[in-house]
């Protein structure tokens, strides 16, 4: 656990972060900033947060694996060019001049920020665009978007989902619960290859990222227990709005 006067704040940044996780998506919008209000570099705080939060992708697929059944085939082709992409994108993270990240920072916000308020009207557009399911638009155009996507996820992860979800109904003909359950051992298997090079190249931040990560095994705890109870979209408005402020101070320093 982290100490000094940063381990309450983060520590209950990473309950915030799982809470919201668990009932909206968009926690990143929450870790990522309270890292860097310690003081963190921004590639630091970046890759401690990918580490910190990747217990929670392990939860999430686990809690849709029933989503996963028929979905072999596709497993077997998606998630090695997932796991590709989030090398491919941790490595572009750790090989970028700090300063240009740090400058990048209020930009890849606000682009988080953007897709977490198109979640919803997205999904409904997606759900209109239900068709038979297992057949693929293109043998190869599933791959290239997932591969890409993970990229992006493996260099900043906030929003991966979100596209995730996006490419996959794009480039798929199936049922949108089951691309949702397909989604997650995708952003699960970008992560897990991002947080193995950032774990490989010394420079997570321990303390920090230990406090974050059993904070958001608490909140998404808690938020699996209160589902319901509070309106997601509430939820998701209030995040986007911090999201917007963060990029906006980030900007302005």
């Amino acid at each position: 656990m982290p100490v000094g006067p940063a381990a309450v704040p983060v520590a209950l940044a990473g309950v915030a972060a799982g809470l919201v996780n668990a009932l909206a998506g968009g926690g990143s919008l929450i870790s990522f900033p309270a890292l860097l209000a310690t003081g963190l570099p921004a590639v630091i705080a970046n890759l401690s947060n990918t580490v910190a939060l990747l217990p929670g992708y392990f939860g999430a697929t686990l809690a849709q694996r029933r989503d996963l059944a028929g979905q072999g085939p596709r497993l077997l082709v998606l998630l090695p060019l997932a796991a590709a992409g989030g090398l491919v994108g941790a490595l572009l993270l750790l090989h970028t001049d700090p300063r240009l990240f740090t400058a990048l920072v209020p930009f890849l916000v606000l682009a988080a920020s953007a897709l977490l308020a198109l979640q919803e009207p997205l999904r409904r557009w997606l759900q209109q665009r239900r068709s038979q399911p297992e057949r693929l638009r293109s043998g190869w155009l599933p791959g290239v978007a997932v591969g890409l996507a993970s990229i992006y996820g493996g260099y900043f992860g906030a929003g991966l989902g979100v596209i995730v979800l996006a490419v996959l109904a794009l480039t798929l003909e199936d049922d949108l619960r089951r691309l949702n359950g397909l989604k997650q051992p995708i952003a699960l298997s970008a992560n897990i290859s991002a947080a193995l090079v950032f774990l490989g190249s010394g420079r997570v931040a321990w303390p920090e990222a230990i406090g974050l990560g059993l904070g958001a095994l608490i909140g998404g705890a808690l938020g699996g227990r209160i589902v319901g109870w509070i309106p997601p979209q509430l939820l998701r408005n209030l995040v986007v709005i911090l999201g917007v402020g963060v990029a906006v101070h980030a900007w302005w320093r």
